[in-house]
């Protein structure tokens, strides 16, 4: 564990400086998120109808919102939720992408194309459309998004590990270890495995803030979620009224998405070759 540790500074400077960026700006959102409730414990569903709109100050860093709800408190529980949900996502899509998608390019035969003509099935069906209809039949409920999200997302990491895989199931290095009787288990950590993660973790990321942005678009035209949830389209929607009197809270969750999909975007960029 000790020697595991010794090697994470060194692991942070091999990385390419966008990603060092990318990440260095979701982790400081995640400790602003995640820390600030220890520090101040702030409720953001408590309204003070006498402090509504106020500026920031040292009381409120932020401000308040048109319900007197600090808006300090509000960001940091929408950032939670924006990066839980858009976690909970990225792994229901790429656990069952990269499982199948190794199926069907280490099988072949009829079990890829079953399994390619399903990913067709779910591209020929618009993306936005099948997350609509999930939010429709349970409305401001947190599974009906994220598995939508989730069934859209997946088949891109089918479609890359199958491409991925089906190389290389032919080649050398693999089929000699195959010849020695190594099982599955070894092929898929020892050969498959390093192939695929860069294209996996760079889907993951690009998937991530995807799963961001569809979020707060749901919630803006008020499909997503549902007051008074703290979420960032839907906190653009209720204080979008108040922009000429209070210009700064509309700004808040705008630079907030803006830096959550931009530090997502960095975070994907691929290593140089």
């Amino acid at each position: 564990m000790i020697a595991t540790l010794s090697l994470l500074p060194s692991r942070w400077r091999a990385l390419p400086h966008a990603r060092r960026w990318g990440a260095g700006l979701l982790l400081a959102l995640l400790a602003v998120a995640w820390l600030l409730p220890l520090a101040m414990p702030l409720d953001p569903a408590r309204q003070d109808l006498m402090n509504i709109l106020a500026a920031p100050s040292l009381a409120e860093p932020l401000g308040t919102d048109h319900l007197g709800r600090s808006q300090l408190a509000r960001m940091a529980a929408a950032i939670r939720l924006s990066t839980g949900m858009a976690l909970v996502s990225v792994l229901s899509a790429a656990l069952p992408g990269v499982l199948l998608g190794v199926l069907a390019g280490w099988r072949g035969g009829w079990t890829d194309r079953a399994l390619g003509l399903v990913a067709d099935c779910v591209l020929a069906l618009p993306g936005l459309l099948l997350v609509l209809l999930l939010a429709a039949i349970a409305p401001g409920q947190f599974w009906a998004l994220y598995v939508g999200i989730a069934l859209v997302l997946w088949v891109e990491y089918f479609r890359v590990v199958r491409a991925t895989t089906r190389s290389l199931a032919a080649s050398p290095q693999l089929q000699a270890s195959r010849l020695l009787g190594f099982g599955h288990g070894y092929l898929l950590r020892r050969h498959l495995w390093p192939a695929l993660a860069p294209a996996v973790s760079t889907l993951a990321a690009f998937g991530a803030a995807n799963a961001i942005l569809a979020i707060a678009a749901l919630g803006f035209v008020s499909i997503g979620l549902e007051p008074p949830t703290a979420e960032l389209g839907l906190m653009m929607t209720e204080l979008l009224p108040y922009y000429r009197e209070a210009p700064w809270i509309i700004l808040q969750p705008i630079a907030v998405l803006f830096l959550l999909v931009l530090g997502c975007q960095l975070l994907a960029g691929r290593e140089p070759q």
